[in-house]
């Protein structure tokens, strides 16, 4: 199918509408949230790569500097704009597009990589922690792409690229709110794929297994058994699948061969076996409590 063809099929069910022109005198830009280290960070350099500017969101200032300083040394002339807010607080989420609209910029690509994890049974974590992690991986995701979404659909171009895990294919044992974060995460973003179908929007969820970041150390995972048994992979080798998979207009992306086994195999087994074998896997050599540590960080 040629070029011209495949773009006609993927906006076949779109009709410009008066709302897109709100947008006028604006340029795109690709906004990451979670922007400032491991995944988010890799696919930052992916799209800058290509030319895109980029709104990076976090909420550690230091860090985000960091970031957009080794953006520029990788990419000269590369416009990297930062962004220091805590995406725990709806109110930074609901005017998170008028600041990108206050520097001349509407959110043309959205990168939800903001993320928190728990690890340890699910009893010895404060109801603060369950909470945190569910305003983040479950809220602050689903706030971002109702907000963002229809401007995209309404200019019939962009995409919302969630940054989402294997964890989501099955429950996970002393990793319970984690995973079942996840799980909403790989629903919600098939479901709105579907929705937006023939409406020029992409929705891309990248699922990959364990990354090699530091997301494993914050949440007191780096002993569990799953990092030895299963492997980790490079944030690069992640973020180059799911941005490959983002342009290709894929749907759903498990980086690597293995992975994509492991996944199938995860769709065809039963929980009674699937589940048990990652309580094995997941379980910590020992449990330390942990009420009030702040998990919040990917």
């Amino acid at each position: 199918m040629s070029k011209e063809w495949r773009n006609r099929w993927r906006h076949r069910h779109w009709q410009p509408g008066p709302e897109q022109n709100r947008y006028n005198g604006l340029e795109p830009i690709v906004c990451i949230t979670g922007g400032s280290d491991g995944i988010g960070l890799a696919l930052a350099h992916e799209f800058v790569a290509e030319g895109r500017a980029l709104l990076l969101v976090a909420r550690d200032p230091s860090r985000l500097e960091l970031a957009a300083r080794e953006i520029t040394r990788r990419k000269p002339g590369a416009l990297i704009l930062t962004h220091y807010i805590d995406l725990l607080n709806p109110e930074n989420r609901r005017v998170l597009e008028a600041h990108a609209a206050s520097l001349g910029y509407y959110i043309d690509v959205l990168v939800n990589s903001a993320g928190s994890g728990l690890s340890g049974p699910f009893i010895s974590h404060s109801t603060h922690n369950i909470r945190d992690l569910i305003e983040l991986n479950i809220t602050g995701v689903t706030d971002l792409c109702r907000r963002l979404l229809p401007g995209m659909v309404a200019r019939g171009r962009g995409g919302i690229l969630n940054v989402s895990s294997m964890a989501g294919l099955v429950p996970g044992p002393h990793q319970a709110a984690y995973y079942a974060s996840k799980a909403y995460m790989n629903s919600l973003g098939a479901a709105l794929a579907n929705e937006v179908s023939g409406k020029g929007v992409r929705i891309t969820t990248l699922a990959p297994g364990a990354v090699d970041t530091q997301f494993h150390e914050r949440m007191e995972a780096e002993g569990s058994r799953y990092l030895r048994f299963l492997g980790v992979q490079s944030p690069d080798v992640v973020a180059k699948a799911g941005y490959a998979g983002f342009q290709r207009w894929q749907r759903f992306v498990v980086p690597g061969l293995v992975h994509k086994i492991n996944a199938f195999a995860l769709h065809l087994l039963p929980n009674c076996i699937t589940v048990p074998m990652m309580a094995f896997l997941l379980q910590r050599p020992t449990i330390q409590p942990h009420l009030d540590k702040d998990k919040t960080a990917r």
